[in-house]
């Protein structure tokens, strides 16, 4: 197989190892999805086993489609923000079944497979202002790096809202051993990253994770950390003791409930679903591409149908399968920062999906304090893209400002396009510029459907 022809690598200026190596990398810094994402659903009563292996499922088979529509180097996953929709908000609070929840997400996938045949969420992508493009690829930037600074627990909740965690406290609280140590661990991640990437060694992110996870190992058999399951802190060993097994994916496969499907309710679900996923793969797409210079001179991205097919299908595969929406990881930033620019990218991290069904040990043992300094890095490089912001023209930069902003401090990414979008139009149009941008109607009506959204839901 001529890998050159089939991914067309020279094209892209990449070569095989650098995929390999980007492929690795992104699935290194998203592997927590696999641990965290049958946690948070099995607080809705699902099988966290089952959940496990649909997770997995999903993720290959929807970076497959990824791989084979549009050949970018993109990885998808049951989203983080989405599970926790899932779980606390239709099932825990408004009392609805998970298998009820599944019927959404599953509607969800085909109202955006619709979307994406017709060009609809294509015409979305295109119609927002480059600066914005720009501005949303730093604002990612920013909110992964507060992801990852979370993640450590560097920083941690307090009565301002977040504050850096304290190492004072958690001596006087007997939780060094256990809790300090991984902050530690995680800081020195950042620098040893960070010291490696102005080396130019070639996957300096994905050997800042290993190096990370070993000095956690070390601290580990040397009794400088010790775990805590209570508090969260396990093994950084992997544990084998119980085999090699996949668990059943019975008790949550094709397990949908459409019984309330035509009510109010289970619109507003779906509806919630929707707008999440569709403008957290959105300002993904853009923020990522940006980044690695993939859209064209006019702000848009080539081949993006077959992105965004891959992305509604394996929604619905994933409902299919057991687990909330299946979308693109913000994390892919970490492989694309690699020199990841093809789907050989992606193929390589379906492949460790595939693998982590019968290696799950492995897997579950990377810490989120080893992944964090990735997260951090890797926000950094994207933050980058603020560089190319218009700030001479206010109409352009204030808005591209605001959407920045919003990213982190409203912990979304759709959050961020939405404020980008409502300022853009409003300042454009307060300041009587609309007309000399010739602005998309499609932009117009977006800033409108995103005001209802906050009136209404």
């Amino acid at each position: 197989m001529n890998l050159d022809k089939l991914f067309h690598l020279k094209e892209n200026r990449t070569d095989v190892k650098t995929e390999v190596m980007a492929g690795i990398t992104t699935f290194m810094t998203m592997a927590y999805i696999l641990a965290v994402n049958p946690s948070i659903l099995s607080e809705a009563g699902m099988d966290s086993g089952a959940v496990f292996t649909a997770t997995a499922l999903a993720s290959l088979v929807g970076t497959l489609l990824m791989a084979a529509l549009s050949n970018y180097p993109f990885v998808l996953a049951p989203g983080m923000g989405l599970n926790a929709y899932f779980a606390y908000t239709v099932v825990l609070q408004m009392g609805y079944s998970w298998q009820m929840a599944l019927a959404a997400v599953f509607v969800e996938g085909i109202v955006f497979l619709v979307l994406s045949l017709t060009n609809v969420r294509e015409q979305i992508f295109n119609s927002i202002p480059k600066n914005l493009k720009f501005a949303v690829s730093a604002g990612i930037g920013l909110f992964i790096a507060f992801i990852g600074m979370q993640n450590a627990r560097i920083v941690v909740d307090s009565a301002t809202l977040v504050t850096v965690y304290s190492f004072k406290g958690s001596i006087a609280d007997k939780m060094f051993s256990s809790e300090g140590i991984t902050v530690v661990l995680a800081l020195l991640g950042v620098l040893i990253t960070g010291i490696l990437l102005v080396r130019k060694v070639k996957g300096s992110i994905l050997w800042g994770i290993l190096i990370t996870w070993v000095l956690g190992i070390v601290c580990q058999l040397t009794g400088l950390y010790q775990m805590n399951p209570e508090a969260g802190f396990y093994s950084l060993l992997p544990d084998f003791s119980n085999g090699i097994t996949v668990p059943s994916l019975g008790p949550t496969f094709m397990k949908m409930d459409f019984s309330k499907m035509i009510s109010l309710d289970f619109l507003v679900v779906m509806f919630a679903f929707l707008f999440v996923d569709l403008f957290d793969t959105l300002g993904t797409l853009i923020g990522v591409a940006s980044k690695a210079d993939m859209l064209d001179s006019e702000g848009r991205l080539p081949r993006i149908r077959g992105a965004l097919l891959s992305d509604s299908i394996a929604t619905s595969a994933g409902a299919m399968l057991g687990t909330s929406t299946t979308t693109t990881f913000v994390e892919s930033a970490s492989g694309v920062a690699e020199g990841g620019r093809t789907g050989l990218t992606a193929i390589v991290a379906s492949i460790l999906f595939g693998l982590s069904l019968f290696l799950s040990p492995i897997f579950l043992a990377i810490p989120s304090f080893a992944t964090a300094p990735a997260l951090i890095v890797v926000g950094f490089m994207m933050l980058t893209s603020i560089l190319k912001v218009d700030f001479s023209d206010y109409t352009e930069a204030i808005p591209a400002y605001i959407a920045i902003i919003a990213m982190p401090f409203m912990y979304s990414i759709s959050e961020g396009i939405a404020m980008g979008i409502i300022s853009y139009v409003v300042i454009n149009l307060a300041s009587g510029k609309a007309k000399e941008k010739k602005i998309s109607p499609l932009v117009y009506i977006l800033a409108v459907l995103f005001i209802l959204k906050y009136i209404v839901l």
